[in-house]
């Protein structure tokens, strides 16, 4: 009885061991983020580079937009509307410096060195159905300044190569189980600035807490997104915990207040507000103000004449006089808005706002 209790000891401590050293090797080979080094080639002096490739973002091939590690991808609660483009966001920084949080509706403080990446590509291209990317921009913090580097793809998706010339690219794709065609316009570097512009200085557009402040799934887990860039060290975690956030305006459980409120935050109030492209409109659309009906241009009557039967910017319950409508609405050039980065009608967009302007009861005096 001694000697078959002795056999299972050594036996159980055999094993045991055994599966001791296993899990060790299996830790070790799992990097703590402390210890691992984002791969990025970064020389703040020589950026923007000729070519995409020359910042290693991306791992293997460079089409697939795997990021290496450092680059953290983000994504909007609304994004703009650019002709159906769909697109890939993501932000990287160089080491030992964090962005702060200003407000829930401003930019982060970002770093010098931060670079913000969006690429922009359509799926189901024709005739064979294939994704191609179109082309990527890099806004990059440098010497207390964001500058601008727009990158075009080549056919073969091999690589993009730094452009300061606008170009129109033909796209033909399958959308919602249509045929649709555009010429995407990919903007001239001076172009980014009509948007990209607060006071006279360039400004990103997007990366605000009200616009990240969501769940994204991430190889580790599920994780609020402002959580995340905490723990990449990209975020000083000094922000509140109440956030107040736009909404994805495709989300038909929620008020149809709010996510009117958010599609027309993202695609009109960079233009619409204090010291931007449009600040001598009376509208002043960004989501913290937009609550205000005056400032979305309700029963406000319009400084121009653009068609005498739009007879305010929102007409309370009639589109057909509103100029706002008719403007998201038209493809013509002189008319239509935003006034860059949209040549086709937004039909999904379109009917979020004509169902809110719907909604709207009060009279115009």
């Amino acid at each position: 009885m001694v000697k078959n209790y002795a056999l299972f000891l050594i036996i159980s401590l055999f094993f045991f061991s055994i599966s001791s050293c296993t899990k060790e090797e299996n830790y070790e080979t799992i990097p703590n983020q402390e210890e691992q080094e984002s791969p990025v080639i970064f020389n703040i002096e020589n950026v923007p580079y000729q070519t995409l490739s020359e910042y290693n973002f991306f791992k293997e091939e460079l089409k697939d937009l795997e990021p290496v590690f450092g680059v953290l991808p983000y994504e909007l609660n609304s994004s703009l509307f650019s002709d159906y483009a769909k697109k890939k966001r993501f932000v990287w920084m160089p080491e030992n410096v964090k962005a702060t949080y200003v407000s829930d509706h401003l930019p982060f403080n970002f770093p010098i060195g931060t670079v913000l990446i969006k690429n922009f590509y359509f799926e189901n291209i024709q005739p064979n159905n294939t994704k191609r990317i179109i082309e990527t921009r890099l806004m990059i913090k440098k010497a207390d300044q964001w500058i601008f580097a727009e990158y075009l793809w080549n056919e073969a998706q091999s690589e993009a190569t730094l452009t300061s010339e606008g170009s129109v690219v033909n796209i033909e794709w399958i959308q919602d189980n249509e045929i649709k065609n555009v010429n995407y316009r990919v903007p001239a570097a001076a172009e980014c600035f009509t948007c990209h512009n607060k006071f006279g200085t360039p400004v990103p557009i997007g990366p605000k807490p009200q616009n990240i402040f969501k769940d994204l799934q991430y190889s580790d887990g599920l994780k609020n997104q402002m959580q995340k860039w905490v723990e990449m060290d990209y975020l000083e975690p000094n922000y509140p915990s109440n956030i107040i956030a736009t909404v994805n305006w495709k989300d038909t459980s929620l008020s149809l207040d709010l996510r009117a409120r958010s599609y027309i935050d993202i695609n009109c109030a960079h233009c619409h507000s204090e010291e931007s492209y449009c600040e001598y409109r009376p509208m002043r659309f960004a989501f913290n103000e937009n609550d205000d009906l005056i400032n979305m241009g309700v029963c406000v009557e319009p400084d121009t004449n653009v068609n005498s039967s739009l007879t305010h910017i929102i007409k309370p319950n009639s589109p057909n006089e509103s100029v706002a409508f008719f403007r998201m609405s038209s493809t013509l050039e002189e008319y239509r808005m935003p006034l860059i980065g949209r040549t086709l009608k937004h039909t999904q967009g379109i009917r979020l706002v004509e169902e809110w302007i719907e909604s709207l009861t009060q009279p115009c005096q």
